[in-house]
Parts: C-alpha cells; sequence; structure tokens
C-alpha cells in the first residue's frame, strides 16, 4: 500500500523539485537567451554558457534519475538504481564540472578531454560494481574520488596564479576578469560531490546537499553571466630550458636585447605619444595588444618593454591613471568646487572604485582618502 510522505518528507520533495525545476530554467536560460540579464554591458564567454548548460541538462536528468528510487522495495533493485545513477554522474556531472573550470581559464588550448580521462576509473570501477550488483570496490572508488578532489584543487591554485600573472600583463583593468572565485566554485563542487558520494549519516544530510546545489546552479549561473569574455589564448609561463654551462650568459644577453630592443624601437617615446599625451590610458579595458597595434609594435615587444621597466602592463596604465587622478583633484580644490573621490576615480578611467582604491593603495602606499586628508592638512 502506498504511505503518505510525512511533513519532513514532503518538505525534502519540495526542494527536490525546486533544485530539479531550478537546474531545468537555469539551463535553457543559457541556451536560448541571447542577451546578459545580470550584466548587461559584459559580453560572457560562449563556450563557457555552452559547457554550463550542459552541466544543468545533466544535472536535471541525474534528478529526474534517481527520484523513482523511493519507490523501490527491493534491495537489488536500489543496489542497482543507485548505481547506474553514479555511473551515470561519472560520466556527465563530475567531468563537467571539470569542464567549467578549465573553461573559466580561458584558454583554448587547454584539453578539456582531459576532465574525461581523469575519471576514467571511477567510470570503470562503477560499471564492475554493476556487472556483480555489489559495492564491493566503493572503498576504493571512494579513495581515487578524495585524492581527484585533492589534486583538482591544487591544479587549479596554481592555474588561477597563473591567470591572474597573464591579466596583470594584458589588461588595463582586471574587473569581470579575475577568476579566483572560480576556485571557490570548485571547491563547492567538490564538497557537494564527496558528501553526496560518502553518504554521510546525519539528519540533515538530504537538506543540505540539495540546498548547496541550488546555491552552485545560482553561483555559475551568475559567474558565467559577469565574467568577460576574453579572445587571446593565454600565454605559456613556461621557461626555455637551458645548459648551467650557458645559463648566466643568456640572461645576461636577454637583457641587453630587451634594452636595445626598447631603443631599437622607440618604445618609450611611442606611449608617450599615443597613450600618456592624448590620455589613451582613460579608455576603459585597452589591452595590451590593442595598444601595440596603435602604436605599430609587435605585442611581445612591447610585454618585454614593460618587464624591463620592472613593471606589468597593468601596473603602467593604473600609474597613469592614478597620475591623472592626482592632477584632476589638485584641479578641482583649486576651483573651490566639491570633490568627490570616486567621479574623479571614474574620470580616470576606473569603472570599479574597489579597484581604484587597491590600485591607489598599492601606488601610494595609502588610500585615495587618507591621501586626499594628507594634502588638505
Amino acid at each position: 500500500m502506498y504511505k503518505q510522505p510525512g511533513q519532513e518528507e514532503f518538505l525534502f520533495y519540495m526542494l527536490y523539485a525546486g533544485a530539479t525545476m531550478l537546474s531545468l530554467i537555469a539551463c535553457s536560460y543559457l541556451l536560448f537567451r541571447r542577451g546578459n540579464a545580470f550584466a548587461p554591458d559584459i559580453t560572457s564567454s560562449a563556450r563557457l554558457r555552452r559547457w554550463t548548460a550542459a552541466l544543468f541538462a545533466s544535472t536535471t536528468l541525474s534528478h529526474v534519475w534517481y527520484l523513482p528510487g523511493v519507490f523501490l522495495t527491493s534491495d537489488d533493485d536500489i543496489v542497482l538504481h543507485d548505481l547506474v545513477g553514479g555511473l551515470l554522474d561519472y560520466m556527465t556531472v563530475i567531468p563537467l564540472s571539470i569542464v567549467i573550470m578549465l573553461c573559466m581559464l580561458q584558454d583554448s588550448r587547454r584539453p578539456l578531454w582531459l576532465a574525461w580521462a581523469m575519471v576514467t576509473p571511477l567510470i570503470l570501477g562503477v560499471a564492475v560494481c554493476i556487472a556483480i550488483r555489489s559495492y564491493a570496490l566503493l572503498p576504493m572508488i571512494l579513495t581515487y574520488l578524495l585524492l581527484l578532489s585533492i589534486g583538482l584543487l591544487i591544479y587549479m591554485v596554481r592555474a588561477i596564479r597563473q591567470y591572474g600573472r597573464w591579466l596583470r600583463d594584458n589588461y588595463a583593468d582586471l574587473e569581470h576578469k579575475e577568476v579566483r572565485q572560480s576556485f571557490v566554485v570548485m571547491a563547492f563542487l567538490l564538497l557537494i560531490s564527496n558528501i553526496y558520494e560518502f553518504g554521510f549519516e546525519w539528519p540533515a544530510y538530504d537538506y543540505v546537499v540539495q540546498v548547496l546545489g541550488i546555491v552552485i546552479v545560482c553561483y555559475l549561473l551568475w559567474r558565467v553571466e559577469t565574467l568577460s569574455d576574453l579572445s587571446i589564448p593565454i600565454q605559456s609561463d613556461k621557461p626555455i630550458a637551458v645548459n648551467d654551462a650557458d645559463e648566466e650568459t643568456d640572461t645576461t644577453e636577454d637583457v641587453e636585447d630587451n634594452a636595445l630592443l626598447s631603443i631599437r624601437y622607440n618604445i618609450g617615446p611611442l606611449l608617450k605619444q599615443y597613450c600618456e599625451d592624448t590620455q589613451l590610458y582613460l579608455q576603459y579595458d585597452i589591452s595590451l595588444s590593442q595598444l601595440a597595434t596603435l602604436i605599430g609594435i609587435n605585442r611581445s615587444y612591447l610585454s618585454k618593454h614593460f618587464a624591463l621597466q620592472g613593471m606589468t602592463y597593468n601596473a603602467y596604465i593604473n600609474s597613469l591613471r592614478i597620475q591623472h587622478f592626482i592632477n584632476l583633484y589638485h584641479e578641482t580644490v583649486e576651483t573651490h568646487q566639491p570633490v568627490s573621490a570616486q567621479q574623479l576615480a571614474y574620470q580616470s578611467g576606473f569603472r570599479n572604485y574597489n579597484t581604484f582604491n587597491a590600485a591607489f593603495k598599492k601606488i601610494k602606499g595609502m588610500t585615495a582618502t587618507e591621501w586626499m586628508q594628507r594634502v588638505k592638512s
């Protein structure tokens, strides 16, 4: 006889259904909406949108698959149903989560098939369990999942730091480009996966898993929409191997070549003519490649020029913007006009006041407010 669900079970089913519908709606939104509802002025990555939609679709199907399991009564049927669901998750949800993290790094050369290669042992292990209709290999599967999670966290920390260095070398403004939050997303995804797979026995377990799933869907949807699409492939930071005997000579020659390069191509005066005198630095989000094209210099030469000066491209542009802010401040004070640090920051090329404050403090050693108070006194 069918048993009427209690109040707690009814609440869980409502939460489960809500998570399923949210995943389906998010998938449909990413696939069929052309514009950006969260940040209309940002062009998000079409590649990232498609893969995230695929993750939401697989999550929806996973929820649909597990729902009939509550009506099964035979132990063999329950085991088989759970194992098949686990196999589907390892083939779709887990690798797609890894793919999204890789796509957020915006390097088109980074192979995505590695995500499925990583989970192949999990797929094979669950396939064997299905064949023997037993959880016998489950401890080994969970151990591999835990090790995989730790390895991915370490890899993402390293990759995100490398990505951040590349951004500072190539972009004047880092707003809507940083992906340090992607590490948080990865940590949440891995947390959900491990909690779900290890199946901790505590009263709120099922509810926590569903709530975390809803949080991840909302977070991923927001992150995809607010992350700017960067079409320039990330340059490898891998150093070129040299012989020990030639290492000192090569380093000295590289420094001399870079110095001659700056003189030969007249990069310093060109930057003053086309970037500083014209106040091109006030243009939001101008990239290293765009500036190199404008002054007629190879992008790598311009990058080496900044490296020779001991700064990044981002630091160069921000220094010009901070100096512009200082000039505007003095002009405003001299004309006895009301001073607004935020407005002057926007007029100096910054679109985010927090970004401006961070740049100002890095250059001047204090916040803009502290600096203005010191100058006024």
